[in-house]
């Protein structure tokens, strides 16, 4: 009796039509050559250049990106130059663009490719990930852009495009929907010019598809968009609900000392890690001088003594409403290592803005010159 014939498995159905999908890819690159932006990291085919550009746009406008990215450059052209430099150097170049974390992932990531990759930024998206810093988002970007790797990529701007095309269901962080956007993605990025196709659709997402008053009647995969059609484009995707920022008080010492501040350095974790700071406590907010001299005692090792108040500065962070409360300090013995810092430096003012510091906390230096902390 001869065996029974097995039965051939038919192959799982595309996600997208490959009709539908040879002219999404066709329309959406059609427009990317004639609408996109000129942006100077679209000018190169360095992949250290593109790689620095995706981690500073990555919760950043590309306004203010542009000078920062050309400054960084011209300060670390090379990955080398970017490994060898000291880590306070590189987060004081980074100032101003928030999220300190993307700045030490990225020195540590250079530090990783010089020691394991010869100084070159590995091409595939498998390599990418072992790097700080990389995750999927990033690795396909730069895999794609700077190397041709057909990688697939979603951000918001992708994620909300394909949302739109696809009228895929679901919240922003719901599990499911993140799956079905990037099973989209990888299928529609598969074929020529993959690096232009990711830029397409972050482009559209930015400039046409965006997340209010979209500019449908200038879409160019108008008529291939299920949300469009179906008189949706304003309920997808729906809106995250994003929590109220937490309130934080930090009580900061101004200790003046033979016209220099007593400057002190975070450790790498949390807010404000591996920066340098005008040294601060968090405290509640109604803690009166004394419980916040206590606190700041407790930080620097040293018993100190609260003479007066220079004033408040006020910042809104992504997640934090912060409030940095200015005490004019002093004690008998002057700090040389303390609890809770790395390292203790006295500065001129001109020293300490040349210092890895926070906006924040540089607002907060020059609030107190200006009112006076160096007059003893």
């Amino acid at each position: 009796m001869s065996p029974p014939r097995k039965r051939k498995q038919s192959s799982p159905a595309p996600l997208v039509e490959p009709g539908r999908r040879e002219s999404l890819r066709a329309r959406l690159l059609e427009w990317y050559d004639r609408q996109k932006r000129d942006l100077p990291w679209r000018r190169t085919s360095n992949p250290y250049a593109i790689w620095l550009s995706e981690v500073m746009l990555q919760q950043t406008q590309v306004a203010t990106v542009i000078p920062y990215w050309e400054r960084f450059l011209q300060r670390f052209p090379t990955v080398e130059a970017l490994a060898a430099a000291p880590l306070p150097d590189v987060l004081a170049a980074w100032r101003g663009l928030g999220s300190y974390s993307r700045a030490r992932n990225l020195h540590r990531a250079a530090q990783d490719v010089v020691a394991h990759f010869g100084g070159r930024l590995p091409s595939t998206v498998a390599e990418l990930l072992t790097l700080p810093g990389f995750g999927r988002y990033t690795a396909g970007a730069v895999a794609s852009i700077a190397f041709g790797e057909p990688a697939p990529l979603v951000d918001g701007n992708v994620a909300r495009v394909l949302s739109r095309l696809f009228e895929v269901e679901g919240a922003p962080g719901d599990r499911a929907r993140e799956a079905r956007l990037w099973e989209l993605a990888t299928g529609l990025v598969q074929g020529e010019r993959p690096g232009d196709f990711n830029q397409a659709l972050m482009e559209h997402g930015a400039t046409v598809c965006r997340p209010e008053s979209p500019l449908c009647l200038l879409c160019p995969v108008r008529e291939e968009c299920l949300a469009y059609r179906h008189d949706r484009v304003d309920e997808l995707p729906p809106a995250r609900v994003r929590a109220a920022p937490k309130r934080m008080t930090l009580a900061v010492a101004v200790w003046a000392h033979e016209g220099r501040l007593l400057l002190a350095r975070r450790a790498e974790k949390g807010l404000f890690g591996g920066l340098w700071e005008l040294p601060a406590a968090e405290v509640e907010e109604d803690t009166p001088g004394t419980g916040s001299a206590a606190k700041l005692a407790e930080s620097l090792g040293v018993d100190v003594t609260v003479r007066g108040e220079l004033g408040t500065v006020r910042r809104q962070l992504t997640h934090r409403s912060l409030s940095l409360r200015l005490l004019r300090v002093t004690g008998r013995q002057h700090p040389t290592h303390a609890p809770a810092f790395r390292e203790l430096r006295w500065c001129t003012p001109d020293e300490a803005s040349s210092l890895g510091m926070s906006t924040a906390m540089h607002k907060a230096l020059v609030a107190a010159v200006a009112a006076g902390a160096l007059q003893e």
